[in-house]
């Protein structure tokens, strides 16, 4: 009898522990409430993180925490000037005359260690690795390539082209954090990057955003909003009307009520009108 009451004791004391044991959910829930409080890299993130990889060591989550706590170490932020009127498309934080009575614009930029910031690539490279149709950790990868490249994303291009290719050539069953994605949503992610290469501004972003339009295009020619990208970056990048209207006429093609192909091609008249009129009034 005694034998039976031990090993009962210790089989309720086994459960016990069991019922215990921290999920990975409960691990995150912490980690989001820590880091509202710290920050990504503050004091205590990274000994919670440890905790959470013993526990669950392939656990996505933890990974992209990993990425984050070495992101944010290796990131420092300055105010720099530039002798432009944006840069990566924002605004400038100060502006201030010079000797010549000149206006020097102000930014805030971020830099970053190299070896810090390989090692966050490091661990979103392997949540990636283990999930590799989660776009959750795709998009983490973009996105802090981006922030590292700044007006040369050539690394976080090449991400996103490898997407649209794998969505092209099989047409996965995309999730995101571990859910199903909806009818649609690839093609957001991927219109989203593009409005933020376009923001950026830079010869090399605007490219990048003609390109990701074009295979856009190709995977989905009755979608308009991908003609209306091309017309954009004739228009703006290239300066180019002629060539943009094409591509906004055969947006209106798709859709008539396309309002961004409407309103590009009625500004492109506007102008052709203002230097007809330019042209008729010299002497």
């Amino acid at each position: 009898m005694k034998k039976i009451l031990t090993a009962t004791i210790a089989a309720l004391a086994l459960c016990t522990a069991a019922l215990a044991q921290t999920t990975a959910q409960e691990y995150l829930e912490k980690y989001s409430r820590l880091i509202q409080r710290l920050g990504y890299a503050g004091v205590g993130i990274e000994t919670h993180i440890d905790k959470w990889e013993e526990a669950f060591p392939r656990d996505g989550r933890m990974l992209e925490a990993r990425c984050n706590y070495y992101l944010y170490k290796s990131m420092t932020t300055e105010i720099v000037p530039k002798d432009r009127s944006k840069f990566l498309g924002n605004k400038p934080v100060l502006s201030l005359p010079d000797s010549t009575g000149g206006k020097v614009n102000y930014f805030e930029e971020q830099f970053f260690d190299d070896e810090v910031f390989g090692t966050a690539v490091k661990y979103i490279d392997r949540a990636v690795q283990y999930y590799p149709l989660d776009l959750l950790y795709r998009a983490d990868k973009v996105n802090i390539l981006l922030a590292y490249e700044k007006e040369s994303p050539d690394l976080a291009v090449a991400e996103l082209e490898t997407l649209v290719e794998m969505e092209r050539s099989s047409h996965p069953n995309w999730q995101f954090a571990g859910a199903p994605v909806e009818e649609g949503d690839f093609s957001q992610l991927i219109s989203s990057y593009c409005i933020t290469l376009y923001n950026v501004g830079s010869p090399a972003s605007y490219n990048a955003f003609c390109k990701l339009s074009q295979e856009m295009s190709k995977l989905e020619p009755k979608e308009p909003n991908w003609l209306d990208n091309i017309g954009s970056y004739w228009l703006v990048a290239r300066g180019n009307d002629k060539k943009a209207m094409s591509f906004y006429k055969k947006a209106l093609k798709l859709d008539k009520e396309d309002q961004v192909a409407q309103r590009n091609i009625s500004l492109i008249e506007r102008r052709r009108t203002q230097a007809k009129k330019a042209k008729a009034s010299r002497p």
